[in-house]
């Protein structure tokens, strides 16, 4: 994976439509029907309210919104002003469960440290920061490689956190990233130029390593494989790179398990 330095993230959004309250041709009679016929208008009304609510704003347990088909809400924009960190933050050791909460759904990882201790360290570091609260998935690939990457606060393909790190740690020798694979991504040759941006595996992938070996992996997903998958359903967007259902992390948390 690289970091596609040289593409802008586009983004398009439409609303949806809202489902209308019938009409009653029904004409005034009795003072006490038109009462009826009022009340039961005015049910009627109510109703509509209630289930364009639910159509456009879903509840607290279900997204559902107005990117893509309805699959998932509005995504998140780049943010103008990232937070940056002055170093490398300490490599980090043991078992890490880290909860991204995205705009389609909470997707868990677990972080290995003990075979990626400088990565870990670093992803870790950064979600203490806050650096991934509120930041664009803006990468989608769907040919091939199957994977949709996060972890850029510009939507840019460019950004970073204000350092970089290597070398690559824990790739795996046959170049082979099943389902649910975290790594990281990085300029293609440059084994010390990874920094915040990540990728989320959601078909078996095979990606070639080059000059500067495979990619970093930091762990797996445990829970929400299929929020990733539904994104990667909805295709790309008119760019050619970002999703259409277009994606953002809300927040991120992580916390050592073992």
């Amino acid at each position: 994976m690289t970091s596609d330095r040289d593409r802008e993230n586009a983004r398009t959004r439409r609303d949806p439509g809202h489902p209308q309250a019938p009409a009653s041709a029904d004409r005034p009679d009795r003072p006490g029907r038109r009462n009826l016929l009022v009340g039961l208008l005015a049910a009627l009304l109510v109703l509509a309210v209630v289930v364009g609510a639910a159509l456009l704003g879903g509840g607290d347990d279900e997204a559902v919104g107005t990117e893509g088909d309805g699959v998932c809400p509005p995504g998140i924009d780049a943010v103008a002003d990232p937070v940056q960190l002055d170093e490398v933050p300490p490599p980090a050791t043991g078992t890490w469960t880290a909860t991204l909460e995205t705009t389609c759904g909470d997707v868990v990882l677990e972080l290995d440290a003990d075979a990626a201790p400088v990565g870990v360290g670093s992803f870790v570091g950064l979600v203490e920061a806050g650096f991934y609260d509120g930041t664009p998935c803006h990468r989608l690939t769907t040919q091939g490689i199957f994977v949709l990457q996060c972890g850029d606060p510009t939507g840019t393909g460019t950004g970073g956190p204000g350092y970089s790190y290597g070398p690559v740690e824990n790739a795996p020798a046959d170049d082979v990233y099943p389902a649910g694979t975290v790594a990281m991504a990085r300029v293609g040759g440059d084994a010390e130029s990874m920094g915040s941006q990540f990728f989320l595996v959601y078909e078996d992938s095979t990606i070639p390593s080059d000059a500067a070996g495979g990619y970093t992996v930091l762990g797996r997903i445990t829970e929400g494989l299929e929020i990733v998958q539904q994104v990667a359903d909805g295709g790309l967007a008119g760019d050619g790179v970002a999703p259409a259902r277009s994606t953002g992390i809300v927040s991120v948390t992580a916390e050592e398990t073992a």
